[in-house]
């Protein structure tokens, strides 16, 4: 029972943060105007606050940086390296399959040069990048840590991936014109975007990212102090799918469209099939270089 709600704890946690978001998002578009949607404004400050908290919750919990996954300066980049092209690895069959299956599509309404092709690629690059060591430090290092000081190492697992893939579906549906903006109809947002977690047009894409999660959490739960790696396989899957979404163009009329979500055009039931196999080579590996030692 205490493991349960150690569990729920950061449900709570995020419900007080989007909160605090939501007031820090009207207040912003107060000063500044109709600069972003409200719903956006609040995800993104939510997300940062989300990060910000690891932190003080770290030293509330009593973590080091180790039991967080990190690695010394340089192991580290190593690790992170060597993530980037573990990820390019296990998703790039994946964008062929897409490719040759024709449900991704070459755009041919953009005029590409080879600079802007470059261009494209590195900026995708150093987001993927950012992305990655934002939601790592966050799923597989403080939440993956702090649950296991309470639960099973496999329970921890499942927790953590659960709120990893759930907190990419915490977005209403309903837009707010700037005149109508104010407290009260922005927290209304509040229970429509958790709401928005039993729409079962987002399941297909749900279960892919708790694949995801799964797959890194795996990683960090076989390799010590492992973070590095899932940083960078976590960079390197959505530097591939932020190309893919600048060169390509999801064609609606594939016969194989069922393969993918709405969600990116790439993540859905084939991207579920193809980690969760991956996952089980990987434990098997690491079971055998176990058994050697």
């Amino acid at each position: 029972m205490l493991a349960v709600r150690y569990a729920l704890f950061p449900l709570l946690w995020l419900i007080g943060l989007v909160i605090v978001a939501s007031v820090l998002a009207y207040g912003s578009l107060l000063v500044l105007g109709d600069v972003l949607p409200v719903a956006k404004l609040i995800s993104k400050i939510t997300l940062g606050l989300l990060v910000l908290s690891v932190l003080p919750l770290r030293r509330y919990l009593k973590l080091s940086w180790q039991d967080l996954g990190f690695t010394p300066w340089r192991p580290f980049l190593r690790q992170v390296r060597s993530g980037l092209l573990l990820g390019f690895w296990t998703l790039a069959p994946v964008m062929i399959a897409l490719y040759g299956l024709d449900v991704q599509v070459w755009d041919y309404s953009r005029a590409w040069t080879i600079s802007k092709v470059a261009e494209k690629i590195a900026l995708a690059l150093f987001f993927a990048l950012l992305i990655g060591l934002g939601e790592e430090l966050l799923f597989r290092g403080l939440l993956m840590a702090a649950l296991r000081q309470k639960m099973a190492v496999i329970v921890a697992m499942l927790v953590s991936s659960g709120y990893y893939a759930f907190l990419h579906f915490l977005k209403p549906t309903t837009k707010i014109a700037y005149a109508d903006l104010n407290l009260l109809t922005v927290w209304r947002l509040i229970p429509e975007a958790f709401a928005n977690w039993l729409n079962p047009n987002i399941y297909s894409a749900l279960i892919a990212l708790f694949a995801v999660g799964l797959f890194l959490s795996v990683i960090r739960s076989r390799v010590r102090y492992s973070l590095g790696l899932c940083i960078g396989c976590h960079a390197g899957w959505v530097w591939q799918i932020k190309v893919c979404k600048d060169l390509f163009e999801l064609n609606h009329q594939s016969s194989y469209l069922y393969l993918v979500s709405s969600y990116d055009g790439v993540i859905g039931p084939l991207v579920t099939v193809w980690l969760m196999a991956a996952m089980l080579v990987l434990i098997i590996f690491a079971r055998r270089q176990a058994n050697k030692h």
